[in-house]
């Protein structure tokens, strides 16, 4: 089917203004893809962009990086329609394959990117975020650009699931950062999509406990059907008190921090052990001020970051391929473009939902 000239997209302009408009469909340039998109997530960052939130949008405190107009969406699968010149030979693509890309379009000449941490770039772009550059996958059609990182998606896997392979990388890279060992107490905090991605990781690594915390009844009835051993409700119960009663008085292992919720980390700080491993994900929509004295002097911890899905698409893809990651339990819903502010609703009330999707 040819490719027409303009298509339906959603265009943030600000907080909040967010419209339904026709644009142009992008063509692809030399080393570049065009995409006609299948699937996109509505992820936590995009609801906080649209809320406005200050470390999204930059304030005094935080710069911007998300630069309007912006097609936003960086969670998607798409088939390719038109590749630009010397593309195929690039990505190892040809027309009709169905493929992700990294969510992150490295520049690949600062000193990280030539050090092979590309995904920690300087300039940092990323699908959704940067108007103009990298336009995300709200809309109809989608353009790679020649420095993306794709992947070829087997034709078996249903589009609602391959647009779970971006988050379900974040969460693989995420609990390889806990180094988890055998036997470990292993608490994860936050039972979004991601946090459910990790669930499912984590239970791989053969842990002795794997204990879920979240707010929602809902998303914790979901935890304990993929995977978890306990999973408290931080609103009815002493998470702290829980996991120390259930550990001698010492604390778990390893916390990863999947809220964004800065209440979520001192949480983590008082429940873990001395020498444990404490893993913070999440895209915090305010800061958090902690006692440094227990990550130092009291618990010697290991804090480690994590950032993106680096080197890990590849296996979130034989996961959701294979089924030992459930992508299926974790869709709640499905919208049209057109349906897009209802869509970013559902996923911020967070009732009774988890994964949204937008089906262009």
């Amino acid at each position: 089917m040819p490719v027409p000239e303009t298509m339906q997209a959603v265009v943030c302009h600000a907080p909040g203004d967010y419209r339904l408009e026709r644009v142009p469909v992008p063509r692809p340039g030399p080393g570049e893809v065009l995409i006609k998109v299948g699937a996109a997530g509505v992820c936590a960052s995009d609801v906080k962009a649209f809320l406005g939130a200050p470390r999204i949008w930059g304030s005094a405190d935080f710069p911007a990086y998300l630069i309007a107009p912006v097609i936003p969406g960086h969670e998607f699968v798409g088939q390719v329609v038109e590749l630009g010149e010397g593309a195929a030979e690039k990505h190892g693509l040809a027309i009709d394959d169905k493929v992700v890309s990294e969510q992150i379009v490295p520049c690949w000449q600062c000193r990280y990117c030539r050090r092979g941490q590309y995904w920690m770039c300087q300039v940092h772009h990323i699908y959704g975020f940067h108007g103009g550059i990298d336009d995300g996958a709200w809309a109809e059609y989608m353009k790679l650009p020649a420095g993306a990182l794709n992947y070829k998606v087997p034709a078996s896997v249903p589009d609602d699931h391959a647009a779970l392979i971006e988050p379900l990388a974040c969460a693989i890279h995420a609990v390889e950062r806990g180094q988890i060992a055998l036997g470990d107490v292993v608490v994860i905090a936050g039972m979004g999509p991601i946090g459910l991605c990790m669930l499912q990781v984590a239970r791989l690594q053969s842990p002795g406990t794997l204990i879920a915390l979240d707010a929602k009844p809902d998303r914790l009835e979901r935890a304990r059907r993929l995977g978890a051993d306990l999973t408290i409700d931080v609103t009815r119960e002493d998470a702290i008190a829980r996991v120390l009663d259930l550990t001698d008085g010492y604390g778990c292992d390893v916390y990863i921090e999947a809220t964004g919720h800065p209440a979520a980390v001192n949480q983590g700080l008082q429940m873990i052990r001395k020498l444990g491993t404490f893993v913070e994900f999440s895209v915090m929509a305010a800061p958090s001020s902690v006692d440094w004295s227990i990550i130092g002097d009291q618990k010697e911890l290991n804090i480690h970051g994590a950032h993106l899905g680096p080197y890990r698409y590849p296996l979130a893809i034989e996961y959701i391929a294979t089924g030992r990651v459930d992508a299926a339990a974790l869709i709640s819903h499905r919208f049209p473009l057109s349906e897009f502010a209802t869509a970013i609703e559902t996923a911020h009330a967070a009732e009774g939902s988890c994964k949204v999707l937008l089906i262009p």
